[in-house]
């Protein structure tokens, strides 16, 4: 389980999603008050079913389709929560006081890239047990 290396991306990924957004702000407003992701509640909660979801994976190592499976709806949650982030960046940028986008806007993406990483390599064990399988 943990010797394989989607162990290691799914890992990095429950840590960006659960610890990450809590240090890092997402954006300050116009008076210039940093935002976190436990200001907003729905954010916080998309983070953590991010990490959660990443962990359930790595507990599901003896199923890969299944992994695959919850590594996509991961990414599909976190293109929800990179949309979220994109809509309000472009509502910060419109309003009269001048806002900043913070650093932890990223952290989707980041998280889409480990994922994606995770799938390869869940792939690559599962036409490895395929051929092996070929040949008994």
């Amino acid at each position: 389980m943990i010797q394989r290396i989607q162990t290691v991306y799914l890992i990095l990924v429950a840590l960006l999603g659960a610890i990450l957004p809590f240090w890092l702000n997402l954006w300050s407003d116009g008076e210039g008050n940093q935002v976190f992701a436990q200001n907003e509640v729905m954010i916080s909660v998309a983070f953590y079913t991010t990490a959660a979801l990443a962990l359930i994976a790595i507990m599901l190592f003896k199923n890969r389709k299944n992994q695959f499976v919850l590594n996509r709806l991961n990414m599909i949650l976190n293109l929800f929560l990179l949309g979220f982030f994109v809509y309000r960046s472009l509502n910060l940028s419109g309003e009269s006081n001048i806002s900043e986008k913070g650093i932890g806007m990223l952290i989707p993406i980041i998280s889409i890239v480990f994922l994606a990483l995770a799938n390869r390599a869940i792939k690559k064990d599962e036409d490895l047990v395929k051929s092996v399988d070929r040949l008994r």
